[in-house]
């Protein structure tokens, strides 16, 4: 999930340096989506190991 939160930030990095806005809007907002997605799975699965100790 991580992976393509990056690949999509730096999708949004060239877009903008190109001149692509919306490309480079949309992106962004996909990977801060993904970055917030893995973040709430890896709290889960931090929270879910802790437990089962």
């Amino acid at each position: 999930m991580l992976h393509y939160a990056v690949v999509f930030f730096v999708v949004a990095l060239i877009a903008a340096v190109l001149g692509f806005g919306g490309i480079a809007a949309s992106a962004a907002g996909i990977a801060k989506i993904l970055f917030f997605v893995f973040l709430v799975m890896a709290a889960v699965s931090f929270v879910f190991g802790l437990i089962k100790r």
